[in-house]
């Protein structure tokens, strides 16, 4: 009888590795099967093997643990689908840490999913569970301590063991996510993306990081140095590559302002409708995705808060004032930690702010505007402003078109399906009145100044993208001074790791 019990638990055992690969070929884009290495197919299988041994210890119950598995691996799948429709790039190992930032900020995520289907896989989970406790028994309870334990040591060590040999030579990768996937599998790229991590331990990394940026050593009083606004403009782009018949009021200050800029142009950025902290990292260190390795998919989660030199570290040497303005939780990102590292003295968040400066659901891009032009006004120091504004985050589809918004932000009338386009371009429309104040409040102020405004990626639009076939992903920038430049604008498309140089260029103060 124990025999025919540990025969039993095997079915479920076997079976769940094969229905795990069935469920794995939902993914978009699909991993290849057949084409795969022999030891990317054993990583899969040793690791189903370990959590099947782990969960057995846990549950005792064989059915209910293959379930178990088969289902976290299921909204592993639906999650990274959604996240390539909306941002192009599947699922990472770096992106588990979003289950809890989900809990904490749930409009941020769950609607991209779905919230009904999310909803409903809940249900369905739940049943699940109570039906599969109450019906399926014991192992323990039918052969005994000895042999339970055997069944669960058998497993957990076949998959150790199987994991090690798979993994004692180190698969190749590209650092590409979607390349990888396709080669690997998901948990084969799971594991090979945490072996880079180990072999790439982030304290020592930041030692090797070449390129990062200096200034000139302190030669002059510090009384004669500009102030610096960089705004990092949440979802920002000429919306206009988009739709043609965008009226030309939406983006007058922005107009204006490349006009009177040294330099603007395309920034070449490192995401897709999301990841917002890569262009950021970029910008402020001047170092580029790629020197970063396996980091450079979320450099904040342990690479940057090592300390890595910064435009704000660099500047506070020279006696700046660095501050960041995020109308957002200090938290997001882990900003509160990982910002004195980087060198801002201070950070301010949605606690300065309002429920009356909402424009939307966030807190709105004027609101923003008047915060910078009273930090400013204040100040008897140099100052470097960094903000990252929050009125075009998604999901725009939360919202609604407002009365009067197509014949206001339209010239010619834009099709029943451009509603989510239409909603971006009303907060578009502010980002641009924000611009123009913080430009006026660097005039304002008796400092000369200096304002870098960007993109950090294209907003999530992904049925107008597909319906175009539009694939540019670049934003936009503009580098202007307080006061009005004679010259004519430099236009280059550049990366975010130049534009924090450029800046320091123009204000006379990059090594």
């Amino acid at each position: 009888m124990p025999f025919e019990i540990c025969v039993r638990g095997l079915v479920p055992l076997i079976a769940g590795v094969f229905i795990s690969f069935c469920i794995e070929q939902l993914l978009r884009p699909r991993p290849a099967l057949r084409s795969r290495p022999v030891r990317a197919l054993a990583i899969h299988i040793g690791m189903w093997l370990l959590l099947f041994g782990i969960g057995l210890a846990i549950w005792q119950r064989p059915i209910f643990v293959s379930g178990l598995n088969l289902a976290g691996l299921l909204l592993i799948v639906l999650v990274s689908n959604a996240k390539f429709t909306s941002l192009r790039e599947p699922f990472l190992l770096s992106d588990f840490r979003f289950f809890v930032a989900l809990l904490r900020h749930p409009r941020l995520y769950l609607p991209f999913f779905g919230v009904f289907p999310a909803i409903g896989c809940a249900v369905v989970f739940i049943i699940f569970c109570v039906v599969a406790l109450r019906t399926e028994p014991s192992m323990l309870s039918q052969i005994g301590y000895v042999g339970f334990v055997s069944c669960a040591l058998i497993s957990a060590g076949t998959g150790g063991l199987l994991l090690w040999l798979s993994t004692r030579r180190l698969l190749p990768i590209t650092l590409a996510p979607v390349r990888d996937l396709q080669t690997l599998g998901l948990l084969g790229s799971f594991v090979r993306y945490w072996q880079e991590e180990q072999a790439n331990n982030p304290q020592s990394a930041v030692k090797k990081l070449d390129g990062a940026i200096h200034v000139l050593p302190k030669t002059e009083d510090s009384a004669r140095f500009p102030h610096i606004v960089a705004v990092q403009c949440e979802s920002f782009f000429d919306a206009r590559r988009v739709c043609k018949g965008v009226n030309a009021n939406v983006l007058k200050n922005f107009d204006r302002l490349i006009k009177l800029s040294s330099q603007a142009g395309r920034l070449n950025v490192p995401a897709w409708g999301a990841n917002t902290v890569r262009t950021e990292f970029s910008f402020l260190s001047g170092l580029a995705p790629a020197s970063l390795g396996v980091h450079q998919f979320n450099p904040y989660r342990k690479l940057a808060r090592y300390g890595v030199p910064t435009i704000a570290s660099e500047l506070k040497k020279q006696g700046y004032r660095t501050i960041c303005v995020h109308p957002f939780s200090a938290k997001f990102y882990d900003r509160d930690e990982v910002f004195p590292a980087l060198g801002f003295d201070e950070f301010i968040d949605i606690a300065a702010f309002s429920p009356d400066d909402k424009s939307g659901p966030y807190i709105g891009d004027l609101a923003v505007a008047a915060k910078v032009r009273a930090i400013l006004l204040a100040a008897s120091e140099p100052l470097f402003i960094f903000v990252i504004t929050m009125e075009n985050h998604g999901p725009l589809h939360q919202e609604k078109v407002a009365p009067g918004d197509p014949e206001r932000l339209y010239s010619s009338p834009p099709l029943p399906a451009y509603d989510e386009f239409t909603i971006y371009l009303r907060h578009l429309q502010n980002t641009d009145a924000m611009l123009g104040e913080c430009h006026a409040a660097i005039h304002a102020t008796d400092r000369r100044g200096w304002l870098c405004a960007y993109g950090d990626h294209v907003p999530i639009l992904p049925g107008i993208y597909d319906a175009i076939a539009f694939v540019d992903g670049r934003t936009d920038y503009i580098v202007v001074g307080a006061e009005v430049e004679s010259k004519v604008p430099r236009f280059l498309d550049i990366a975010p790791e130049d534009l924090a140089r450029v800046v320091l260029r123009e204000a006379g103060l990059h090594q």
